[in-house]
């Protein structure tokens, strides 16, 4: 019979899929609560968003590098399946196969000569990609359907179950959200992850140590934008339309204000960030007019007093209690 000792050992050795599990389990049971369509509908959202974060986070909290136009790649990832689906009539699982390499060689194309850049240089890079892409969303209408957007998205269905409903589409969103998790958490604890956090600490020091500076901030960045178009594709096959501003330059800042909130290279922390930022405007919907400036107040609130992210802040915060508790106990 295990002793409470070999249990405390097993559970801090794999604490990590204990949570995945937990969390798997949780998000499973979450319909039997929550059967109210709109908020399904939510947490769908959530859920979509967090793959898109996940891949931005591991580029801006762990890589160190700063991008203000991933919902750039989320729209190329929405529009590409939207349009070989509803236009060419194309299978949507292909569909999104087809885009998410698209957006990569894109992801490719634009990384080359804009990695090159740091700081405020490259955030500038990649905000004039997110208004060069909405541009054309918004000018091209005769493909993407000009401000109008696109309509007659068909529903992804597999093995015959169609996802055409919020609660089946919860459990194709979350599976997806929970694959991405776990390929974020296991690639963190790697080599790559730690090489990632070392170019984010000094990239000189790192090269020093043979990282592939140039290599490893191009890989996470084609990671990062393949992330971003699956969630889109799974956008535009649920909602079944597409439109310009789901994509906007806002959207991105967006994005940036979730990794922000829930902590620069917090994986666990991007769950919380996500569904803040999400849940807010519904949450304070008599204050949606001043949407984007609680937005903004919330940004400087964090990076004044839990510059690490909310979540990581936080458990900062208990650690150094519970460490000055220790040491005025131990005297």
């Amino acid at each position: 019979m295990p002793t409470l000792k070999t249990i405390k050992t097993f559970v801090v050795r794999h604490r990590t899929g204990l949570l995945v599990c937990l969390l798997s389990l949780v998000l499973v049971l979450t319909p039997l609560l929550v059967r109210n369509p709109y908020n399904l509908g939510i947490l769908n959202l959530i859920g979509l968003y967090v793959i898109v974060v996940l891949g931005l986070n591991l580029f801006t909290g762990y890589a160190g590098q700063i991008s203000l136009g991933h919902a750039a790649f989320f729209g190329l990832g929405a529009y590409g399946s939207a349009i070989l689906t509803a236009t060419y009539h194309f299978s949507p699982w292909p569909a999104m196969a087809l885009t998410a390499a698209a957006v990569a060689l894109v992801a490719l194309i634009l990384g080359v000569p804009t990695l090159r850049l740091s700081g405020h240089y490259l955030a500038m890079a990649t905000l004039g990609f997110n208004y060069v892409i909405s541009s054309i969303l918004v000018q091209w209408d005769e493909v993407t359907g000009g401000p109008s957007g696109l309509s007659g998205v068909p529903s992804l269905s597999l093995f015959g179950v169609s996802f055409n409903s919020d609660l089946k589409f919860h459990y194709l969103v979350w599976t997806f959200a929970l694959v991405a998790l776990t390929l974020c958490l296991n690639l963190v604890r790697s080599g790559v992850g730690r090489g990632l956090a070392a170019l984010a600490q000094d990239e000189v020091a790192a090269a020093s140590f043979g990282v592939d500076v140039k290599r490893e901030k191009i890989r996470v960045f084609i990671l990062s934008a393949v992330f971003a178009s699956v969630a889109g594709s799974l956008y535009a096959h649920y909602f079944g339309y597409v439109n310009p501003d789901a994509f906007s330059i806002f959207k991105s800042l967006d994005l940036v204000i979730m990794v922000v909130v829930g902590g620069m290279g917090s994986i666990w922390g991007t769950l919380f960030g996500v569904a803040f930022i999400t849940l807010l405007p519904h949450l304070l919907d008599f204050l949606e007019t001043y949407n984007d400036i609680i937005h903004g107040v919330i940004l400087v609130i964090i990076l004044l007093f839990l510059p690490q992210g909310f979540v990581s802040g936080l458990l900062d915060l208990i650690k150094t209690r519970l460490a000055r508790r220790h040491l005025a106990a131990g005297s």
